[in-house]
Parts: structure tokens; sequence; C-alpha cells
């Protein structure tokens, strides 16, 4: 059994449920923002052998062919062409998300208030705001700068610590241990990051950042989409270490099982597809989202290539199942009066089944068992989920592509705590659990 080095200098029992969790924290620390995720799985399917394919050219597809296509630059679907006849076996989809709520630069966000640079944000989907507070922040996500005509797109990650947004303290603020900590979205979340000079040019300081990472002249900046991102590495936690703490969890571990999954898959009978979509953390109503053509594009044009009529897309679909992957709530000891008392999930208690009436999540009874069956042959143990009834549900791309395709769909997700924090936590047991039970709906 391989061991690991803690910082106490203790030596601890590598499992093999420890190597999966490890992989995921690695592939979470090069993923700081959509962009880089979606980066980083081309790294790993190109690595396996996968073809980049281009939207604006004509597709050649061989069965047993492994492909991938980028929309946006922060969604991507990759997919195996399976051996039989897709009218026949129908398409095994694995869906899970790129975007992770937090706080996104302005178009111009630098500005000097009395001797303090600081960038001004906007918040990108639901995040706990109080948890971006007296963080180590860095800087990530995608610049574009004049390339000849045109221009040309560049990743960027500032892995130091560059901004930070400091509490109010205690003296100017007694009723926050009582009230809760709450932020003007306008005026008290700007980042700060450094101290004006006699210029006073924030704009000017903050280009000449960017400038000096990315080797270029600040004239040459024209756009950019950026995350604030925490600068701490994932790692594991617990007694016995049974636990993960990271950013992203949500939705990055379950875009990491399904890949991880998806990799697996040798000769297919069934073609089996991954999609991994942004924008679900606002909707997914974008192009590049859910919501949008991307999906049905690429099965599309999969059937055109198999030559497939209208009917026998129609018969494909059919046959088709869809499993939406998004993270789940683990019950948390400390707010027993926050969960449905018969719905109890447990952290290290295997993948989650999530059900609302009123479809918020695609799950039905019958997509349930076969998600079960899924499972039991993987030989993971799988838990059931619902919401409290008095309290506000939130959903998933699962009811938006059921919907848009008329397949059959399930919602899924790992089991973890502190959704939506800065800094969340799942268990080392589940993602090894959820790796298996997706390997096994691949080759059901």
């Amino acid at each position: 059994m391989e061991l690991t080095q803690t910082r106490s200098g203790s030596r601890l029992p590598m499992t093999d449920s420890h190597v999966c969790a490890q992989e995921l924290i690695d592939f979470i620390d090069f993923s700081p923002s959509p962009w880089h995720a979606v980066a980083r799985c081309e790294e790993l399917l190109q690595a396996a052998g996968f073809v980049r394919l281009s939207e604006a050219e004509r597709w050649n597809l061989r069965a047993g062919g492994s492909y991938y296509v980028v929309r946006g630059g922060a969604s991507i679907i990759a997919f195996v062409m399976g051996a039989q006849n897709a009218a026949e076996t129908g398409l095994r989809i694995v869906g899970a998300h790129t975007d992770s709520p937090g706080l996104r630069l302005k178009p111009r966000p630098a500005e000097e208030v009395q001797g303090i640079f600081r960038l001004g944000v906007e918040v990108y989907g639901g995040p706990l705001l109080a948890t971006f507070a007296d963080r180590d922040l860095g800087l990530a996500g995608r610049v574009n700068v004049r390339s000849g005509d045109g221009y040309a797109t560049h990743l960027v990650h500032f892995e130091e610590p560059l901004l930070r947004l400091p509490n109010l303290a205690i003296h100017m603020n007694r009723e926050v241990n009582e009230g809760g900590l709450k932020f003007n979205k306008q005026t008290e979340l700007p980042l700060l990051f450094g101290v004006a000079d006699k210029d006073g040019k924030a704009d000017q300081r903050f280009r000449d950042l960017l400038a000096k990472r990315l080797a270029l002249d600040p004239e040459a900046l024209l756009t950019w989409d950026l995350c604030a991102c925490d600068t701490q590495k994932g790692t594991f936690w617990g007694v016995d270490r049974e636990f993960i703490a990271h950013r992203q969890l949500d939705n990055l571990a379950s875009c990491h099982a399904a890949l991880s999954a998806l990799l697996t898959i040798k000769a297919p009978s069934a073609t089996c597809l991954c999609a991994f979509f942004d924008h679900e953390e606002v909707g997914s109503e974008s192009a590049a989202g859910a919501g949008g053509s991307f999906l049905a594009d690429v099965i599309g044009r999969l059937a055109a290539a198999v030559g497939l009529d209208g009917e026998d897309q129609r018969r494909m679909l059919a046959r088709s199942f869809f499993i939406s992957a998004d993270m789940a709530h683990a019950w948390h000891p400390n707010f027993p009066a926050a969960y449905e008392p018969g719905h109890r999930v447990m952290v290290n208690g295997g993948p989650v089944i999530k059900s609302n009436a009123n479809q918020r999540y695609s799950t039905s009874a019958e997509t349930a068992a076969r998600f079960m069956a899924i499972c039991a042959e993987a030989g993971v143990p799988c838990q059931q989920y619902a919401h409290r009834s008095d309290l506000g549900c939130g959903s998933t791309i699962g009811p938006i592509v059921a919907a848009r395709l008329g397949i059959a769909s399930v919602d899924v997700g790992t089991p973890m705590w502190a959704m939506h924090s800065i800094r969340e936590s799942a268990g080392v047991l589940d993602h090894r659990y959820m790796i298996s039970a997706l390997g096994s709906a691949f080759r059901t």
C-alpha cells in the first residue's frame, strides 16, 4: 500500500480511494476557472487519444473513435462512438457543469479610492459571500489580446495572493455574530489589490499587471473574463483523512468523475458521451449552456455520421439515458433542522439520487430504479435525497436537457458540505464510488 507524508511528518496509508481523491484535487488545482477546467479536460482527452473536432468543419466519425468538441471556451462534449447501431442501443450521456458561483471582475474593474486600488466585481450565481472574506484570493480566467487583424485568447492564473476582501472589524460591526456577515454587492464587495501611487491610475496599474503576466504590451489588451479564486490548494482532512476540502467541488468533482469514467471505456456497444456546460449557476440559457443547442447539435451530427434518418434518430433518443451529475447536500450534524428527516444523506455513503415532485430535478421513480441497478452492478452504495418541503429547492441541468431532448433522465450527485462556499468539503470514498457508478452506466 502506498504511503503519503503528512505535514506533521507521519506516514499514512494511501488507499485507492485516496488516489482517486488526489487526482480530483489535482484536477481542481489546475482549474481555477471554467476555461481552465475545459483546457485541463482537453489535456486529459488528448493524452488518451481523443481527436478534437471543430463545429465549423465537416465531421468524419468512425465506429470506436474517440472525439471531443469545445464551444465558447468553457463547455466541452467528449464521446466514444459505439460499435452497434445507435438506433438500437441509444446513447449513454453524463452531464455536468464547469462553472462555479463566485466573484467576476467587471469589464473596467479598477478604481482608486482614497489611496487604495480596488477591483469592482459582479456576483456570479449564488455564492456564500461571507466565505470570500479574509481569504487569500488569486485571479484566473481568459484574456483577449490584439493579434494581427483580429485577436487571440490566453488563459491566465495568478496563483499567488493578489486580492483580498478584508472584514470590517467587530468594533464597527457589533451585531455581526448575531445578524450574520452581509455585504452590499455594489459598495462593499470590491477587492483590494494595492496602494495607489502618486498618479492614481488604477486602470493602468491593472493593465500592467495582466500585460506583465502575459509578456505583452498593455495596449494589446482588449477584453477579459476573470474570476477571483482561492489560492489555497486542496487537501485531505479528518482524523483518518476521510474528507477533502477544495474550491469548486460543485461541480468540478462531477466533471472529473464523469471524465475519469469515460476514459476507462474501450470499444463500447453504445455511444458514450460526456457533456460539461458553462453557465449552469446562472440558469443555463446561453449558447454554451445546457439550455442552448450544443448537446442537440452534437447528437444530430453523431446521428448523421452513422446514417440515421429522422425516424431512427427518434428511436435512438427513446433508447437513450441521461445522468445529470451535480453535487448533493450532505446531512450536517450541526444543522439537523435544515434537512428532510427521512432523507439524510451521509458523506462517504455513496452517490445520491435527487428527487423533487416539482421537477427541479429530472428524476422519476423509473429512472431512480435504473440508477440503483447501475450502482448495484458497480458494487456501489447509493442514497436518496429530497429537500425540505418548506425550503426552496435548487435545480440542475437535468430538467433542461431532459425537456429539450425528450430522453429519460436522473439527477444524481456526490454528497458534500458547504455548497457554494469558497471552500467546500466532500468524502474521499464518494468520489471513487461516483466514478465506478458512471463507468457502470456507460457500460450498461
